[in-house]
């Protein structure tokens, strides 16, 4: 059987799940209430603490899912989020519309990664 690593783990979820070399997020989110630009940009950085705190880094991101709460951020999102990695280590990337925990959330990403 191989081994299951949790992390920061609550009675509804685990922010960090290691399964062999795989690293696997809960969705991140930025500040309730700012702009999808300021949340894109938080979203990530809390993205890449918790990579970096499960041996992984922005580098190693196999596949995200973006969800908007309203596709005609989709420009602003992607304006940071382009601007966030090097040339090369785009991801897999669906994107689409969903109705998110709270009405001020803009944008929340889940995201897979490798191990370094």
């Amino acid at each position: 059987m191989t081994q299951i690593i949790r992390k920061h783990t609550n009675q509804r979820m685990s922010k960090i799940v290691i399964h062999n070399d795989t690293v696997y997020l809960c969705g991140q989110v930025g500040v309730a209430g700012t702009s999808v630009a300021e949340q894109t940009a938080e979203a990530l950085r809390r993205v890449e603490a918790l990579l970096l705190e499960a041996g992984s880094d922005k580098n190693h991101i196999l596949q995200t899912t973006v969800w908007l709460a309203d596709m005609k951020d989709f420009a602003e999102m992607n304006a940071v989020w382009d601007a966030w990695f090097e040339e090369g280590f785009q991801p897999a990337r669906a994107c689409g519309e969903a109705a998110l925990a709270r009405p001020e959330l803009k944008v929340e990403l889940l995201v897979t990664a490798a191990v370094k």
